[in-house]
């Protein structure tokens, strides 16, 4: 089964003005001024949007604002071992100037949750974990997987298809701003109260096996999109693309699915 999605081009400047983490618990008055803030910088082109302001905060608004479309990770390639199937949605869109780099947003809603894993390129996939693998170049076997668990602590590394494997550097990670509906300190497994939500801002400088401009309009890359959970009271293995295995493994880039610019 071949599965196929179209990437939305948006134009964003990141702002370190807006870009301060700020408590859960904000004000209705400083969420609607930020609010106001970054409507009165949006305006529109024949691309879709230009926008100034932008971090990982703000990513679901402006997506919003794009129109950019929900995608369903619901394929349950294991279902006689793994039969649990929590809802998992995701979205994305390439932000192209003044630094070029993919906007994710994933929103989960699952029975229990997890986040123990508190630093980058560490086991995040034992957690509440949402990951995205991409495979710039799909005929020499080489690609990219990021995972993020549901505090934004993200791991993201390179195989270079002949076995060999390489995690980014701190440099690079810093770079990854991530916001997380459910703050950012770590906590053992507990009942869910409601829906989580994670929005990433990824630079395509963060693929550093890459050049500059490796996913330009009219490229097509390979990739596929996951939720995990492997050391939950109900681990679970889901993706995009179907996956044709015997056992779960989210490493198999022979199924991975068609991303193109829309």
């Amino acid at each position: 089964m071949s599965v196929c999605l179209s990437l939305k081009r948006i134009t964003a400047s990141l702002s370190p003005s807006l870009s301060a983490p700020r408590p859960l618990g904000d004000s209705a008055a400083s969420v609607l001024s930020e609010r106001a803030l970054l409507e009165r910088a949006i305006s529109r082109d024949a691309y879709g949007i230009t926008a100034a302001g932008c971090d990982a905060r703000q990513v679901p608004m402006l997506l919003d604002e794009c129109g950019v479309e929900w995608n369903s990770i619901g394929c349950c390639n294991w279902p006689q071992d793994f039969p649990y199937v929590p809802r998992v949605e995701f979205r994305i869109a390439v932000s192209c100037s003044p630094t070029p780099s993919f906007l994710l947003h994933f929103r989960v809603e699952e029975d229990s949750i997890r986040a123990l894993c508190a630093e980058d390129n560490g086991r995040v996939w034992t957690d509440s974990c949402v990951e995205m693998f991409l495979s710039p170049h799909p005929d020499d076997g080489s690609y990219y997987n990021l995972e993020c668990n549901c505090i934004g602590t993200v791991l993201l590394g390179y195989h270079d298809g002949r076995g060999n494997k390489l995690h980014a550097s701190a440099d690079l990670m810093a770079g990854i701003s991530r916001w997380s509906s459910l703050g950012r300190l770590p906590f053992a497994e507990r009942k869910a109260d409601g829906p989580w939500q994670v929005a990433l801002v990824v630079p395509l400088t963060s693929y550093w096996m890459e050049s500059d401009e490796w996913f330009g309009e009219g490229a097509v890359i390979r990739g596929n999109f996951y939720k995990c959970g492997d050391e939950l009271s109900k681990p679970h293995f889901l993706s995009w693309a179907p996956i044709e295995w015997e056992k779960p493994n989210f490493h198999l880039p022979q199924f991975f699915g068609q991303l193109c610019w829309r």
